[in-house]
């Protein structure tokens, strides 16, 4: 909002509006070319109730980036150099999610990040961010229809009804959302419980087979950490091991960062959750277990049961198959357990589908709102489900009859690792998004720490994200430079020049400018506590409290 405000020094300082009290402001110099209007509130309804956004946030990004993924990067790194690219990319996913949770507990309203950094930030970067961000949820679409396509060919040995399995996944995933929230919460409630489930069966699995309780006995311990090795190269430079071996963690950070996309899902879906600024924040304290518990956990298991010079590692199915739990459980003599998790995993990938359609329809809907996008996409119905912005990104599902044919699989492809990109800036906005709210509060003397949500490790875990995520954009494709094709260069970084030829087009032709701290808006159109949040009912029976506990 390009407006000068003066705070009014004789409000209460010590009030928040996270207790339900707005601060007061005088607004002079009124740009309408940047106004938030108030009028543009939300037209959807709040309907995820709190077990749907704590399972969301529990088990959403928990797919096939890590059931499947996490054997290509035992293969490219080690186990010892995987589970360092796994953990460096978690810190800089948590940095990310802590940001967005936090400015989401001020304001929880549709358009989510790419609203705040319009709106704390400049326009013209949340027209690049709001863009980018919808790009890289509507692309990564087709991409888990195609993932759940292949997984059904764990059972079809010909290999003759792709096309099939991908129009009636694409018609399945389409329908979820067109039906409205509450089918979607309903149906990530229940793929989230399946994801849970498989996670910690394949875990307690893992830990059965390496002590040696599988049918043939033989425990495995740290055997494979010692032989073939902790790391492994990239093969890059095999005369000098040690650069080898850290350009082989290098390769893993895009593996890494595809299993935690997606982890903004509950922040993305405030405006449509019954109390959102409590449920986000509950949903955002967690994550920092989650991550250890599930995704170093398991990428550790996984390094203990297969070497990463194993033949079947460098097998690319796309099925369970190249699961590394499933060759430690084919090898251990286990036979029933494959087809169990290449099940479960095609619910993970359905998952997938069905979440990056939501929140790109939800990004677009918000764009639409702030004047971003075709004012087409700003219709709802009235039951408050944004049909326009559905149709428009359901569209994008159609992309994955591509894979059908042998032919447009490589231009697919070169889809898949732009959307990879454009999640790393997703990331970086978030973070660059927060430490400007970040000096705009403490400008307009509002504390932060009275938010129901607050991070004590701000503004530094902020830093701390914007430095990581930018060196990941600069190294996403550097093996590319060994070896040099102008394919491989492009996909790996045409999403830079992308992001800045929005930012720069939009701030050129709207004239847009970079918000000082005491111009931020934050309070237009922004509900009350008294307006989203539902009074909580203290458990009472036992099983009340168990719920309270999990959900």
């Amino acid at each position: 909002m390009s407006q000068s405000k003066d705070y009014d020094d004789k409000h209460d300082q010590t009030s928040s509006v996270e207790k339900g009290v707005v601060h007061d402001y005088v607004v002079t110099d009124a740009d309408n070319r940047y106004h938030f209007d108030a009028a543009d509130l939300d037209r959807v309804q709040r309907k995820l109730k709190q077990r749907h956004v704590q399972m969301i946030a529990i088990a959403g990004t928990l797919g096939t980036g890590l059931f499947l993924g996490s054997g290509h990067s035992l293969q490219a790194a080690g186990p010892l150099g995987a589970l360092i690219a796994y953990a460096l990319v978690g810190t800089a996913a948590y940095s990310s999610l802590c940001a967005i949770g936090e400015m989401t507990s001020h304001a929880p309203i549709s358009g989510t990040f790419p609203h705040f950094a319009a709106r704390w930030v400049d326009p013209a970067f949340g027209f690049a961010v709001g863009w980018n961000y919808f790009y890289t949820n509507a692309i990564s679409v087709p991409v888990e229809i195609t993932a759940a396509g292949i997984l059904l060919t764990f059972w079809d040995a010909d290999n003759n009804h792709q096309a099939a399995y991908t129009a009636a996944i694409c018609i399945l995933v389409c329908a979820i959302n067109i039906l409205g929230v509450r089918w979607f919460g309903e149906s990530e409630f229940v793929f989230s419980i399946i994801k849970l489930l498989l996670i910690t069966i394949l875990i307690i699995t893992g830990l059965v087979i390496d002590l040696g309780g599988g049918p043939k006995h033989d425990r495995l311990g740290f055997r494979y950490w010692k032989n073939p090795g902790p790391l492994n190269g990239a093969g890059l430079v095999p005369k000098h091991k040690s650069l080898d071996q850290f350009l082989g963690i290098l390769s893993v950070i895009v593996q890494a960062a595809f299993s935690f996309q997606g982890m903004e899902l509950v922040a993305i879906a405030a405006s449509e959750t019954i109390s959102p600024r409590r449920n986000i924040a509950k949903a955002v304290r967690r994550v920092f277990w989650r991550i250890l518990l599930f995704y170093m956990l398991g990428v550790l298991i996984t390094g203990m049961l297969v070497p990463y010079n194993d033949d079947s590692l460098l097998h690319s199915t796309g099925t369970a198959a190249e699961s590394p739990y499933v060759i430690a459980m084919t090898r251990a003599g286990i036979k029933v357990l494959p087809h169990i998790i290449n099940a479960a995993i095609f619910t993970s990938a359905f998952s997938a589908g069905n979440s990056y359609l939501f929140c790109a329809s939800r990004v677009l809907y918000g764009l639409a709102l702030r004047g971003q996008a075709p004012k087409i996409f700003t219709y709802c119905t009235k039951s408050g489900l944004p049909l326009a912005a559905v149709l428009g990104s359901s569209v994008f599902a159609l992309l994955s009859f591509m894979n059908v044919a042998s032919g447009a699989a490589t231009v697919f492809n070169w889809f898949v690792n732009l959307s990879t990109v454009g999640g790393f800036f997703g990331w970086l906005s978030m973070n660059i998004t927060y430490v400007f709210f970040y000096r705009g509060m403490r400008a307009q003397g509002l504390d932060r720490t009275k938010l129901i949500y607050h991070s004590k490790l701000q503004p530094y875990l902020a830093y701390w994200g914007i430095g990581w995520i930018t060196f990941f954009i600069l190294i996403n494709g550097f093996a590319v430079f060994w070896d040099f094709n102008a394919a491989g260069f492009l996909t790996a970084y045409l999403n830079v020049p992308l992001f800045f030829i929005l930012y720069f087009s939009y701030k050129i032709i709207k004239r847009t400018k970079i918000w000082k701290p005491h111009e931020m808006d934050f309070v237009t159109g922004i509900p009350t506590v008294e307006e989203t949040e539902v009074p909580e009912e203290p458990p009472r029976t036992f099983g009340e409290k168990v719920f309270a506990i999990l959900f």
